[in-house]
């Protein structure tokens, strides 16, 4: 095993530069709120998003179904947790009733009043279609219908595609860590 630090950013948005941006609907996608019933869906979303990507290395729970489902259940019984900053993104083919799970983000309320994010994660074959972005409004709408004025979030630095994301919808760096990580070679 050799230990390896990955940088993470640190990075914070005002909800106050989300308020005025409205929803966007997307052919064959939707966007369900959070639903006990639904912890398994999110835990597959998870799964799908994370299995082959950075992160699993980083988390390996993420690179596991069954360490998906637990960290899942993990986060949806915290104390802070926030069903209304916790969506599940589903696609039904067109001709089809099967919904297939390809996205999902999962919102915590810090004790100091602050939002958190966890695990905003699109599966390969939907993402650079814009439902991350949407996915993370939908959660930071969330945060604001419950009275919460700021949420942060911590990504790898070397996760391009979501650095470019959390930048756009307007999120700044805060802080920089390093998370250290045993990986087999």
């Amino acid at each position: 095993m050799t230990v390896t630090y990955f940088k993470r950013y640190k990075m914070q948005i005002d909800l106050n530069l989300i308020r005025d941006i409205l929803p966007q609907e997307f052919a064959n996608y939707s966007f369900l709120p959070w639903t006990r019933r639904l912890l398994q869906q999110h835990a597959d979303a998870k799964y799908s998003s994370f299995c082959d990507e950075l992160d699993s290395h980083v988390f390996p729970c993420l690179g596991d179904a069954n360490g998906c489902l637990k960290l899942m259940n993990e986060i949806s019984c915290r104390v802070g947790f926030v069903p209304q900053a916790t969506w599940l993104l589903v696609y039904s083919p067109p001709g089809c009733t099967h919904l297939e799970n390809c996205g999902t983000v999962q919102g915590i309320k810090n004790p100091n009043d602050i939002g958190s994010i966890q695990n905003l994660g699109i599966s390969k074959a939907h993402r650079g279609k814009g439902l991350g972005t949407e996915l993370l409004l939908q959660s930071l709408r969330g945060f604001a219908s419950v009275g919460v004025s700021a949420v942060s979030l911590e990504v790898t630095a070397h996760n391009e595609g979501a650095l470019k994301l959390y930048k756009n919808v307007g999120f700044t760096v805060t802080n920089i860590v390093y998370k250290s990580a045993d990986l087999a070679y």
